[in-house]
């Protein structure tokens, strides 16, 4: 891309600079990012997800490590493992109603130092009981804040999570700033007066309708599933250990169970949690439509690691990566935008997405 080894040299420089940092790096875009939402008049969808990038070294300690993973068995019949060099990502990302992705608004880069012992303390210590502040968790919570300050506009935002996003502190923190939330829950939370859950009271509840999709099965062909819906507004308590420190919430569970039993793949089921006002069949089908938003950012991260190829860098330590896979962001979303504004509105001048000069340029290249 540097076309010579001067300007080579030069780039090599700006990323191991140490005044310079990811954070400057993107800060033009989230004010830009702030703009585009600033230009439109409809709700904002807040995607936020975690993804990880891995690298070969020989020095593992110039960049840090992920995770550690099972390497087989050796002579004797124990089981090896070796830690994973790489560093993650936890971004947060900006779409329309239809799909269009605005920008980013807030990125967070981490390492982790060690695992042994892990799995080990977790068996002693309860995971509800320890601050949110003390855990990697907390990353949830200071993108929610970040992006909900830098857009400005918090009720106009929905933020939508996975599985791993179902933190009690994060619906707090959203009720706190005024803005909205739709997360897909993994924990069977405590309900009403504490002496149920939520799955107890969601049997009580009875099939408000039906709702056709088409999806894909393993094989990549198309299948029709139908899902019986269940609603219901109800009183959710925070985990016994921090039931002092945090308030019940009044929230909504919503559920997407699909009918009968499908051959060669898993039932789909999904139970999402939301502070948003759910009173009919057709409120909860957009709040799934909602959802299904989600996807979005899993083609953000394959375009960052497909298309820009961050895992092939070769720079040595985590301060460049981060600083490269920033300015990989910038060109990922722009990549993003383009392909998703030809959808979106495909009968759109060039000019509205490209500069005179590049446009000339893709002429001359056709």
């Amino acid at each position: 891309a540097c076309q010579d080894w001067a300007h080579t040299k030069g780039a090599y420089r700006f990323f191991s600079n140490d005044r310079v940092n990811e954070a400057d790096i993107m800060v033009g875009h989230f004010a830009a990012t702030r703009e585009r939402m600033a230009a439109t008049e409809d709700l904002a969808f807040i995607l936020h997800d975690t993804t990880e990038f891995t690298f070969k070294r020989e020095d593992q300690s110039a960049i840090g490590l992920t995770k550690s993973v099972n390497s087989g068995r050796d002579k004797a019949g124990r089981i090896r493992s070796h830690a994973v060099c790489g560093i993650l990502m936890h971004s947060s990302l900006v779409l329309t109603r239809e799909g269009l992705p605005l920008g980013l608004a807030a990125v967070k880069f981490w390492t982790r130092e060690k695992f042994k012992g892990t799995a080990a303390l977790k068996r002693k210590i309860n995971p509800t009981r320890v601050p949110i502040e003390q855990k990697e968790s907390v990353r949830w919570l200071d993108n929610l804040r970040q992006s909900t300050e830098l857009l400005g506009d918090p009720s106009r935002c929905v933020h939508i999570g996975d599985r791993e996003s179902d933190i009690y502190e994060l619906f707090c923190v959203a009720q706190e700033m005024g803005t909205h939330f739709l997360i897909r829950t993994c924990v069977d939370r405590l309900a009403g007066d504490g002496g149920h859950t939520i799955a107890t009271e969601m049997k009580e509840v009875k099939v408000a309708g039906l709702h056709r999709i088409e999806i894909r099965n393993g094989q990549g062909e198309p299948d029709e599933v139908i899902l019986e819906l269940k609603y219901r507004k109800l009183t959710v308590l925070p985990p016994i250990g921090k039931q002092k420190r945090y308030p019940p919430l009044i929230l909504t569970v919503i559920h997407a169970e699909e009918k009968g039993s499908p051959k060669n793949r898993e039932k789909i089921k999904w139970k999402l949690i939301t502070d948003l006002a759910v009173r009919s069949r057709r409120d909860a089908i957009e709040k799934l439509q909602w959802y299904a938003l989600r996807w979005k950012i899993e083609v953000f991260h394959k375009i960052l690691k497909s298309g820009c190829k961050a895992e092939d860098a070769k720079l040595r330590t985590a301060q460049r990566l981060a600083n490269l896979i920033a300015i990989f962001c910038l060109i990922s979303w722009r990549i993003f935008w383009l392909t998703m504004a030809n959808r979106t509105a495909p009968a759109e001048p060039p000019r509205c997405a490209l500069t005179k000069l590049e446009i000339s340029l893709l002429d001359h290249i056709v």
